[in-house]
């Protein structure tokens, strides 16, 4: 099996890198390219235009993968649901700011509506398909919570949390691809050891597929993800931290996407109630960009904390296994 997760992952890679060219020549001759926030750091300006919505790159690499050598089975099945659901929106949204013109797609409760049907399909697919426990671990306390009915809700969170997440964290070149890379390889191994060699051939074929996507989008990125690919890769590490009833790990393992979160989230509190900024700039990552801080100081010290995030998550996993 561990043969498979590496051919998966070399495949998906493959499949990314040598597509991808194509796919920006198409792109650019559609005049696919990326609009640019008015209020976002200068420097981007000079980005406007660049191919988008190049997750569709590393989507396929990966579904042709996984599919070619793992097959359909129920779990990764939920595992593509969840994530090809939430590319659709993405992909909606990408296509709405391009016919625009606009830096924004998709009106929210529009984006809102996709969303509670993808996560709502999701949570049908792991009741239909046996028995699922309602209970989630609690990390470093070898205790358990019983969430019973609550339980969907907890996934819808889940689902929410990390796919506008993601999409906040894709703000700089290779950014949100590399912290996704670390999260998947992180979540591989949990499947491993959980033996559920779906989701690790899931997260095996993911990773591949958006290391040859990161080959591109580097800083001076070629192409763009698009919110095909951030709210599709959010999908995914949603969907495996259900599938590997690791749910909290989540939080630990994607740590960094959790930061830009928070960061959002006091900025706009701070500024509604005293109007004062904490941060020069969010999400967490313009703000060392307006500190003077390069693209890639920044995407490198990012990368570095989700490893380290990545890391203490795993320890967790260590301990159970001790």
């Amino acid at each position: 099996m561990h043969w498979n997760i590496f051919a998966a992952m070399l495949i998906a890679f493959l499949i990314s890198v040598i597509i991808c060219p194509l796919f920006i020549r198409i792109l650019r001759r559609l005049q696919f390219g990326q609009q640019i926030r008015e209020d976002g750091p200068a420097r981007h300006r000079i980005k406007a235009g660049t191919p988008t919505a190049g997750g569709i790159v590393f989507l396929v690499a990966a579904v042709v993968a996984l599919l070619s050598l793992n097959g359909w089975t129920p779990a990764n099945g939920l595992a593509l649901f969840a994530t090809l659901g939430s590319a659709l929106i993405g992909w909606l949204d990408d296509f709405a700011k391009i016919s625009h013109a606009r830096s924004l797609g998709l009106k929210a409760r529009g984006k809102l509506l996709g969303q509670l049907v993808v996560s709502a399909g999701f949570i049908a697919g792991i009741y239909l398909f046996g028995a699922y426990s309602t209970q989630v671990a609690v990390p470093f306390s070898g205790q358990a919570i019983e969430l019973s009915w609550l339980y969907p809700l907890f996934v819808l969170l889940i689902i929410f949390g990390t796919t506008n997440g993601v999409n906040l964290t894709d703000g700089i070149d290779g950014l949100a691809a590399g912290t996704v890379i670390i999260a998947l390889l992180a979540f591989l191994y949990i499947a491993t050891t959980r033996e559920l060699p779906d989701m690790a051939m899931f997260c095996g074929a993911l990773a591949g597929g958006c290391f040859g996507f990161l080959v591109y989008n580097l800083h001076p990125a070629r192409v763009f993800m698009g919110d095909v690919g951030s709210l599709g890769l959010g999908g995914a590490l949603a969907a495996v931290a259900v599938l590997t009833k690791a749910e909290l790990l989540l939080v630990i393992i994607g740590g960094v996407i959790v930061l830009e979160v928070i960061s959002v989230i006091l900025q706009v509190i701070s500024y509604q109630l005293f109007r004062k900024r904490i941060f020069l700039m969010a999400p967490l990552h313009h703000h060392f960009e307006l500190k003077g801080w390069s693209e890639w100081q920044v995407v490198t010290g990012f990368w570095g904390l989700a490893f380290i995030f990545a890391l203490i998550g795993l320890i967790e996993i260590w301990r159970q296994l001790i």
